[in-house]
């Protein structure tokens, strides 16, 4: 009689986690044998683990579906200009040359953009998975600014924006990966690079708090609006007011992750709060 009602308990427990209504709460342990126990622990893991496998699966899935969307427009372009490249080059014309000219560089342009996505994206992969590994330790944030400024200034030089950086300060250091923060932040001034008038400024300020190292990143741009703040570090999130630019969205997302991992993070400030962009990063101390 004991033997058949065990039995049949264990036999609910297993029918409740094969349906996923499997719930810890609705077996009292002080009421199970120690073999149901046992068997209520390897459910919950069971369970836990099935809904893991769920959640990556989905990950994945819409991973792939990003890859697919973000890299058939650059793909699409290069095809077309190709075919007109050949067009125009068989015709043998003189007036023919500029046109090939013009397509060359598009295509160009468009390469460089599908190479830069195909990066970004092995980068956000390595990120998700757990496979990337940062190696944090304490850093000087003069040396992380420099490095990064370093990497930016010919973009910003096309578009005759001036950098300017805070002087030099020993105190000033955090502790985090030099290489991937420093492609945070390049990340970050290429974004306000991009979307800040020519002839303009951008300007990075210092903050050092007991237990944060706060970077500010001026710019004199249009600024992030309220109904982006929540959306502006999504994976590909583009807001409707930069639309028209060139970008993939996906440089914020990444800045976020990199922090986050050496246990840093980044918030953006409103456009009604301050004229222009900015974006704080902060480092842990």
């Amino acid at each position: 009689m004991f033997e058949n009602k065990t039995l049949h308990r264990l036999e609910e427990m297993l029918d409740a986690a094969t349906e996923g209504t499997f719930k810890e709460s609705d077996y009292d342990e002080t009421r199970l044998s120690r073999l149901e126990s046992r068997w209520k622990e390897f459910l919950e893991t069971s369970v836990l683990s099935n809904k893991n496998l769920e959640a990556e699966r989905h990950r994945l899935e819409q991973f792939i579906s990003d890859i697919s969307h973000q890299t058939k427009t650059p793909m699409t372009v290069i095809k077309m200009y190709t075919e007109l490249l050949i067009e125009e080059a068989s015709r043998g014309q003189d007036s023919s040359l500029e046109k090939i000219k013009n397509y060359s560089i598009e295509i160009k342009k468009q390469n460089e953009r599908l190479e830069f996505l195909i990066d970004s994206l092995t980068k956000l992969s390595r990120l998700e998975s757990g496979t990337l590994e940062l190696s944090a330790k304490q850093s000087s944030a003069s040396e992380l600014i420099k490095a990064a400024v370093s990497a930016i200034l010919p973009k910003a030089e096309k578009k005759n924006i001036k950098i300017n950086v805070p002087a030099e300060n020993p105190e000033n250091s955090a502790n985090f990966d030099l290489k991937w923060t420093c492609e945070a932040l390049v990340n970050i001034l290429d974004n306000a690079v991009k979307y800040s008038p020519e002839n303009s400024e951008i300007k990075i300020e210092v903050d050092a708090y007991e237990i944060y190292l706060a970077m500010h990143i001026i710019d004199q741009g249009q600024g992030i609006s309220e109904e982006d703040m929540t959306r502006i570090f999504g994976r590909f999130y583009r807001g409707e007011a930069v639309q028209q630019e060139e970008g993939v969205g996906i440089g914020l997302y990444l800045a976020r992750e990199i922090l986050a991992k050496e246990d840093g993070y980044i918030k953006a400030v409103p456009n009604n709060v301050r004229v222009g962009g900015e974006f704080i990063v902060y480092l842990h101390r």
